[in-house]
C-alpha cells in the first residue's frame, strides 16, 4: 500500500510525534506507517482521514501489484 501520509504532515509543518499524538499511538507507528512497513487498521486509517479531513483514499492507494489481474 502506498500512502501520502508524510506528505499531508509536511504541508503541516507536524512531526511524526505530533501526528502520533493526535492519533493516540507511537511515534515510531507513524514512522512505520510512512516508509511503508506497516499498514494501519481500518479504525486507524479512519482516524488518520479525519485528522486531515479528507477520504482515506486520498492518503491510502493500493501497490499497482496488487491491483494486477
Amino acid at each position: 500500500m502506498n500512502n501520502r501520509l508524510r506528505i499531508l504532515r509536511a504541508q503541516r509543518n507536524w512531526s511524526q510525534a505530533d501526528l502520533a499524538d493526535a492519533l493516540g499511538v507511537s511515534r515510531q507507528t507513524i514512522n512505520a506507517i510512512e516508509t511503508g512497513k506497516y499498514d494501519p487498521s481500518l479504525p486507524l486509517a479512519f482516524k488518520i482521514a479525519h485528522v486531515f479531513a479528507t477520504a482515506i483514499e486520498t492518503i491510502f492507494t493500493p501497490d499497482e501489484e496488487s491491483t494486477a489481474p
